[in-house]
C-alpha cells in the first residue's frame, strides 16, 4: 500500500507566486497518475526509485523519459501527461504545484519547459537544499501562508541555482530590466487608466519591441498581463473588504462596473458578485 501525504494551500492572496497543493509519497509498483492536464506548474523530485513520465511537446506529441532517483519534472499548465512508478523499483517523490503571474518568468531561468521537462541537477549540493524545501513545506502545512510562500520562493531559488548555469547572457538581462520596469509601472498604476503604450513608454521602448520581448518572457501579451493583474487584485478586495462592486472595480481601474464585470467574467467565468459568495468574502454586496 503506497504512503501519501497530502496538502491542499489555504491561501489565495499571492500574486507574484503562490502555492496551490504539496504532498509526498511512496509510490506502488506500477502505480499511475493520468493522463491528465493540470492548471497550473507542478514539480515532481524522485527522491529514490524510478519511473516514466510520458508528457506532449510543444507540438502536441507524447514523448516518453525515464525519470530517476536525483531528476525530477515539471509538468505545464495544460500539458496532458501521465506518470508511472517503475514495478520492480517504484519512486518516491515529492511535489509542488504553484503558480503566479511571474511563474513562467521564473522557470524560463530553469530552462525547463514542454520540450525539455526533465530536471537533472547541475549542482546537487544546491538539489539536496531544493529536495529539503520540498519536504520542509510538505511536513509544515499547519504553518502560516506568509512562512509557506517564503519557503516556496527558497525553492525556486535552489530549483534555478542547481538547474542552470551561472553564465546569463547580456541580451538576457537587458530583456529582465526592461520586464522588471514593466512590472514596476504596472503595481503602481494598474487602477488609472493606463494603456499598453504607457507601460512601453515607462521602459523607454517602442510599443511593437515592447509587446515582443514581454510575450516571450512572460507567454501573454502585456494588454493580457495587465487585465490578469487587475483581476487577482480584484478577487483580493472581493474576499478581504466590504467594498462594493463598483468601488472594487474602480480600485483596479474599472471606473464603469458593466465594463469591470464583463472583464472579471472573461478571466472567471463567473460575475464579481458570484465570485464574493463563492468565496466567502466581504459582506452581501450593494
Amino acid at each position: 500500500m503506497s504512503e501519501v501525504i497530502f496538502s491542499v494551500f489555504p491561501s489565495e492572496n499571492f500574486i507574484d507566486m503562490g502555492l496551490y497543493q504539496f504532498g509526498w509519497e511512496q509510490c506502488d509498483p506500477s502505480h499511475s497518475f493520468g493522463p491528465a492536464a493540470r492548471n497550473h506548474y507542478l514539480f515532481h523530485y524522485c527522491i529514490s526509485g524510478t519511473g516514466r513520465l510520458l508528457a506532449t511537446n510543444a507540438k502536441g506529441d507524447s514523448i516518453p523519459y525515464q525519470i530517476k532517483s536525483g531528476q525530477g519534472f515539471m509538468l505545464f499548465p495544460n500539458q496532458i501527461c501521465t506518470y508511472i512508478a517503475d514495478q520492480e523499483i517504484p519512486w518516491e517523490y515529492v511535489w509542488i504545484e504553484f503558480d503566479g503571474l511571474r511563474a513562467k518568468e521564473t522557470l524560463d531561468l530553469t530552462g525547463l519547459c514542454p520540450d525539455n521537462p526533465v530536471y537533472r541537477a547541475n549542482y546537487k549540493d544546491i538539489a539536496e537544499t531544493m529536495k529539503n524545501e520540498m519536504l520542509y513545506i510538505v511536513n509544515h502545512s499547519e504553518e502560516s501562508s506568509f512562512h509557506l510562500i517564503g519557503h516556496l520562493y527558497l525553492f525556486i531559488d535552489s530549483l534555478i541555482r542547481s538547474s542552470t548555469s551561472a553564465h546569463v547572457h547580456r541580451g538576457t538581462r537587458l530583456r529582465d530590466f526592461y520586464i522588471k520596469e514593466a512590472f514596476s509601472f504596472i503595481e503602481q498604476n494598474f487602477q488609472n487608466d493606463i494603456t499598453v503604450e504607457d507601460i512601453a513608454a515607462a521602459c523607454c521602448l517602442n510599443r511593437s519591441y515592447f509587446g515582443k520581448i514581454f510575450r516571450e518572457a512572460m507567454g501573454k501579451s502585456p494588454q493580457e498581463f495587465l487585465i490578469a493583474y487587475r483581476m487577482t487584485k480584484a478577487t483580493e478586495l472581493l474576499k478581504l473588504t466590504e467594498l462594493s462592486i463598483a468601488d472594487i472595480g474602480n480600485a483596479v481601474g474599472y471606473p464603469n462596473q458593466l465594463h469591470f464585470s464583463r472583464a472579471f467574467k472573461n478571466v472567471y467565468s463567473i460575475s464579481p458578485r458570484q465570485w464574493r459568495n463563492e468565496h466567502g468574502g466581504g459582506k452581501p454586496v450593494r
